[in-house]
């Protein structure tokens, strides 16, 4: 059976959508083929590499890529959305999209203050990551 397309969305691609990316690819690779890309790409969040290590999950060769990289290139079976600054920008991706959903999170890489402060914020929001990919992998219909 072919495998279907997932994308996460956010505005940077730098941390969240892949954080989810990987936590997708780890729990439903054998469901899904897995991206993520971002509407202003930038560069992978250092700390996102370092957090996702922590749970055995290397992402240091993973870059951030742009929508355009996807666009009229593949058909996306499920787009999900991570930030709600990309809910908001984000393009009409329907039909490049069968099915769009929104899953915000609060971006670690916005948090301020100290390292412990801001390695507990990309902890928190990772493992919040990884949670809702458990609970949706549970109910998802798609096959």
């Amino acid at each position: 059976m072919k495998k279907q397309h997932v994308l996460f969305l956010c505005t940077h691609n730098a941390a969240r959508s892949q954080m989810a990316e990987a936590f997708l690819r780890k729990h439903g690779g054998e469901r899904f083929d897995v991206a993520s890309a971002g509407l202003e790409p930038t560069a992978v969040h250092p700390l996102t590499v370092r957090v996702m290590n922590e749970v055995g999950l290397d992402i240091s060769d993973q870059q951030a890529k742009g929508l355009d990289a996807f666009l009229g290139k593949t058909t996306i079976q499920v787009a999900i959305i991570v930030c709600e600054q990309a809910q908001k920008n984000c393009p009409r991706i329907f039909p490049f999209a069968m099915q769009r959903l929104c899953w915000p999170f609060e971006d670690p890489a916005a948090c301020n203050g100290t390292e412990a402060d801001r390695l507990k914020k990309f902890r928190d929001v990772r493992d919040q990551i990884e949670a809702k990919i458990l609970e949706w992998l549970k109910t998802s219909t798609t096959t």
